[in-house]
């Protein structure tokens, strides 16, 4: 495929460091993410892949580099500056209410209200939330017994997914999930993955921070590898291995040797 005929870049990284005093957790780093890509970020404990992810998102300001979105330069200050633009993260421990329905954790800042007396006076619309949500999970593909269960009686494959639904809830056009099956049972990792594969197929695009090759493998189109807070290497994943993506993450290029998982 030419680049004439490749979807276009939606989020794209220059040169990004960010420095916490004299530590250097990101040094020069760059990618880019085309719409409805799904590109796997790989790297060993302290590599700065969760630092990133922080600078994508808006919880963190980078010490230097600039962030483009749809072409255009973004600052941002906060979350809320990447969420309204669509920028989604879903963190590893999901931050889900568990004492509340999955309606209302779907929809938890963004309530759709009633309002009286022009607006003087709003309440919560339950009925207009359960609608939408049942609506968002049906498109989705997420099947769960009620809208109204609450989010602490749920399994935890079920959990991701109402994350991630509550993630792609205000049309977002990138959602970064930082090991989103980390904590899963076996038997419910395909279905989260399967989730991402039906993201990217509406154009979502996806950035995954994950250490299973498994994972990586499955869903994703390109990997990048951290190494020490800088670019390492990248391919598509066509032209890479297991193997050869394990070797980037301990720090070795070109490694091409047989793991006792391929023999298998």
């Amino acid at each position: 495929m030419n680049e004439m005929d490749r979807p276009p870049v939606v989020l794209e990284a220059r040169g990004i460091s960010k420095y916490f005093g004299a530590v250097t957790a990101l040094e020069d780093v760059s990618f880019s993410l085309r719409k409805g890509e799904v590109i796997g970020i790989v790297g060993d404990n302290g590599a700065g892949k969760s630092t990133l992810m922080k600078v994508l998102s808006g919880l963190y300001r980078p010490s230097e580099g600039k962030l483009l979105f749809e072409g255009n330069e973004v600052n941002f200050s906060t979350p809320s500056d990447a969420r309204r633009l669509g920028i989604e993260m879903v963190y590893q421990d999901l931050a889900l209410a568990e004492n509340m329905n999955i309606a209302e954790n779907i929809f938890l800042g963004t309530e759709p209200r009633r309002t009286f007396l022009g607006g003087l006076i709003s309440f919560y619309d339950h009925r207009q939330a359960r609608a939408r949500a049942s609506e968002h999970l049906e498109t989705l593909k997420i099947h769960v017994k009620s809208v109204e269960q609450a989010v602490g009686d749920l399994s935890g494959g079920q959990r991701q997914a109402v994350a991630i639904a509550r993630a792609t809830a205000f049309d977002a056009k990138v959602v970064i999930m930082d090991e989103p099956t980390a904590a899963l049972a076996i038997r419910e990792v395909g279905k989260v993955l399967d989730l991402i594969k039906d993201l990217k197929k509406r154009g979502i695009s996806v950035i995954l921070i994950s250490h299973r090759m498994d994972d990586i493998f499955y869903v994703c189109d390109r990997v990048l590898a951290l190494f020490h807070g800088k670019n390492f290497a990248q391919a598509d994943l066509g032209d890479t291995s297991r193997s050869e993506v394990i070797g980037w993450i301990m720090g070795t290029l070109n490694h091409k040797g047989t793991l006792a998982h391929d023999r298998l």
